[in-house]
C-alpha cells in the first residue's frame, strides 16, 4: 500500500513484512530490520531478457560485465545475446520528425491563427512560482 511518505508490504495473513520510506520520490526499503530471511528475495530465472527488464534495460556489454565481475548478488551466470530488438530501447530512439519550415505566411492579419503548446510539470520553477507554461505564438507576426 503506497501512502504519500511510506508504504506498506503485507503477506498473504495482512501482517506487515517490510515499511519503505520516501525519499525524493523514491520508496526506500530497510531490509536490516526484516522480520523474515532474506532468501526470499532470490531468484533462480534464467531468463535474460527479464533480467534485462529487472536491472532498467541496461546494455548488454554492461550486463555482461556484471556477469562476468559478479558484481550483483544472485545474478545467475548468463551470457546475454542480442536475438531480437528491446521494444522499450527503440521506442526511447524514436524522435519525433518536425515540420517543414514556411518560407510564406499564411494568415493576413494578427490573432488569425495562432499556435499553442502547454507543457510541463517542469523541474525547474518559474520566477513566479509555477510548474508549468503556456507558449502562445501568432502565426503572422510570430509574436510569443
Amino acid at each position: 500500500m503506497f501512502e504519500p511518505n511510506n508504504c506498506l508490504i503485507y503477506d498473504a495473513h495482512g501482517s506487515i513484512v517490510l515499511i519503505g520510506k520516501r525519499l525524493n520520490n523514491i520508496y526506500l526499503l530497510d531490509l536490516h530490520h526484516a522480520s523474515f530471511s532474506i532468501h526470499c528475495l532470490l531468484t533462480k530465472e534464467d531468463d535474460t531478457w527479464l533480467w534485462h527488464r529487472r536491472l532498467c534495460h541496461i546494455h548488454m556489454q554492461h550486463f555482461n560485465r556484471l556477469n562476468r565481475k559478479q558484481l550483483v548478488e544472485g545474478l545467475p551466470k548468463l551470457k546475454f545475446e542480442k536475438d531480437r530488438v528491446c521494444e522499450t530501447w527503440q521506442k526511447g530512439k524514436q524522435t519525433k520528425v518536425s515540420f517543414k519550415s514556411k518560407n510564406v505566411v499564411s494568415t493576413e492579419r494578427p490573432l488569425e491563427m495562432l499556435h499553442m503548446d502547454l507543457f510541463g510539470p517542469s523541474r525547474t520553477m518559474s520566477l513566479g512560482g509555477n510548474l508549468y507554461a503556456l507558449v502562445i505564438v501568432d502565426d503572422f507576426s510570430r509574436y510569443t
